[in-house]
């Protein structure tokens, strides 16, 4: 059913930011169907280290491994796991630091084209959405959570206006026969809205996006990746993150903005940055406050996808990671 064509998104915006180097190494930490890789490699003579958590993206990683491997001083290193552990894995593959990360957040063609992993409605299928093969599936999540947690989800990850109406129907759905196709849910959530037609985007969309972002824990993922990254990168090294809705690219905004030290009055919930404040916590990234990159016209109407992608950099700084300058002001 994979009939598309995976087409990266902002791919020559994020070789530009990157700059691949030959004898240097990169890590893309969202590998999917290996667009981003792919270019790294054809660009320069270097070493990606490819992570995915999903089984089925290694798979492809492993096939391209062979075509690249066999080419002088190209290097494709797969490595099954999540891009919060990056710094771990790649420790493992033997490489202390990196000189670039990539994350592209959304999820692949590959994924969204295989009815059995339950992340598209366009499709019949079993509604799963895991991208990993182990853990809560989106069906167990719609038939067992309470209405009030159905509704925060919807509403908070999905920002959804009607998120209540949705949530009272699939309970009330549910009494009845469990919910377990997307086409079943997609067909709930539309009726549960006040319209019909819609010109821009199917009223399952969010809905869809807000059981994808929990099932996977996507947003405490990113957190945790971005983290990960800072400690990985080596000095000039370049962090480079496509997202493709608000929530996500916020997190990546306001991480480079208090890393950078341009957050001079933060939230007085924000304890992290309070902390950096106070501390003075070195800056561990520079040149993060230049315009947010966004998909030219041409490639939104070559890939309709691209329309929702915002592309942030960071550079890397020689200061210490904000957790090691945290244990070292603890130590002194």
């Amino acid at each position: 059913m994979n009939s598309r064509i995976h087409i990266p998104v902002l791919l020559s915006e994020m070789l530009t930011a990157l700059a691949p180097i030959s004898g240097k190494c990169y890590l893309d930490g969202t590998f999917g169907s290996g667009g981003y890789t792919r270019a790294i490699l054809e660009k320069a003579d270097c070493t990606v280290l490819a992570i995915d958590r999903d089984p089925e993206s290694i798979a492809r990683a492993q096939i391209m491994k062979k075509e690249f491997n066999d080419r002088k001083r190209k290097h494709l290193i797969p490595l099954q796991g999540r891009f919060s552990q990056m710094y771990t894995l790649a420790k493992t593959a033997g490489y202390s630091t990196v000189d670039g990360v990539t994350l592209d957040l959304g999820f692949s063609s590959a994924q969204m084209d295989n009815p059995k992993r339950g992340f598209s409605f366009r499709f019949d299928g079993p509604l799963d959405m895991r991208m990993e093969s182990s853990g809560m599936t989106a069906a167990d999540l719609v038939n067992t959570a309470s209405k009030k947690e159905l509704s925060d989800i919807i509403f908070y990850l999905g920002e959804e206006r009607y998120a209540c109406r949705i949530a009272k129907a699939i309970v009330e759905a549910r009494k009845i026969v469990p919910i377990n196709r997307t086409s079943d849910l997609a067909a709930l959530v539309r009726r549960s809205l006040p319209y019909s037609n819609y010109k821009s985007i199917d009223p399952a969309t969010r809905t869809f996006q807000a059981l994808r972002i929990y099932v996977n824990n996507e947003l405490e993922e990113l957190e945790h990746g971005l983290d990960a990254a800072e400690q990985l990168l080596a000095p000039g090294g370049k962090l480079a993150v496509v997202s493709f809705h608000s929530l996500e690219d916020r997190k990546v905004k306001l991480l480079l903005r208090k890393r950078s030290g341009h957050d001079p009055n933060p939230s007085r919930y924000d304890l992290e940055a309070i902390a950096g404040k106070c501390t003075g916590f070195s800056p561990t990234f520079v040149n993060t406050l230049f315009p947010l990159i966004l998909p030219q016209k041409d490639e939104i109407a070559q890939n309709p996808r691209a329309r929702s992608a915002r592309l942030r950099i960071g550079y890397r700084t020689e200061a210490l990671a904000w957790r090691l300058q945290e244990k070292s002001n603890k130590i002194v």
